[in-house]
């Protein structure tokens, strides 16, 4: 949802340049992973839509479930969150923070989808040909897709990298179609 994005994206950046300058990022992960997981829960959406709970007893809740895993910054987070009725935004803000950090680590993610499991070495082998391309640090995430039949399908951003025996057998369909 690209509404939900746009929203979301001021308040990440406010939180990232806070994070950045308090020198407390990977903190900031963590508390935003675990207030996007609490907003995902399909209950609390239910209390956050749900127009005969107030404020107060919104801002309660979220802060009662997270009790003692949030600093002093994060609560305040939430209760702005609350106050301007953007609690839901939550995952997406987490998000867009993480991207935010990402860059100004130089890391980025790649999600490598493969039919069966690779091994360590396979995996190193590719993540280090990935760093090599992109010339920042790539933190790989493993799928299986047992669909793809053989090979790997890599995706870095917005770049896809299709070396599976379906995608190839897809394009050699499309070429003889003419």
């Amino acid at each position: 949802m690209a509404e939900a994005i746009t929203i979301a994206r001021p308040y990440a950046s406010a939180v990232f340049r806070l994070a950045k300058e308090k020198k407390s990022l990977a903190a900031w992960s963590g508390e935003l992973a675990l207030l996007a997981a609490i907003a995902s829960n399909e209950q609390i959406k239910l209390s956050i839509d749900d127009p005969k709970l107030d404020a107060v007893e919104l801002e309660a809740l979220i802060l009662k479930i997270a009790e003692g895993k949030l600093g002093e910054q994060a609560v305040n987070l939430v209760k702005v969150l609350v106050e301007y009725g953007r609690l839901a935004l939550l995952p997406e803000i987490a998000a867009a923070y993480e991207d935010l950090k990402a860059q100004d680590e130089g890391t980025l993610e790649a999600e490598i989808t493969a039919a069966a499991k690779p091994t360590d070495a396979q995996v190193k082998t590719v993540v280090k040909q990935l760093e090599a391309r992109f010339g920042k640090k790539i933190e790989a995430q493993i799928k299986l897709d047992p669909q793809i039949i053989g090979g790997i399908k890599i995706v870095v951003g917005d770049t896809v990298i299709d070396a599976s025996v379906r995608g190839q057998l897809q394009e050699l369909a499309y070429t003889l179609k003419g």
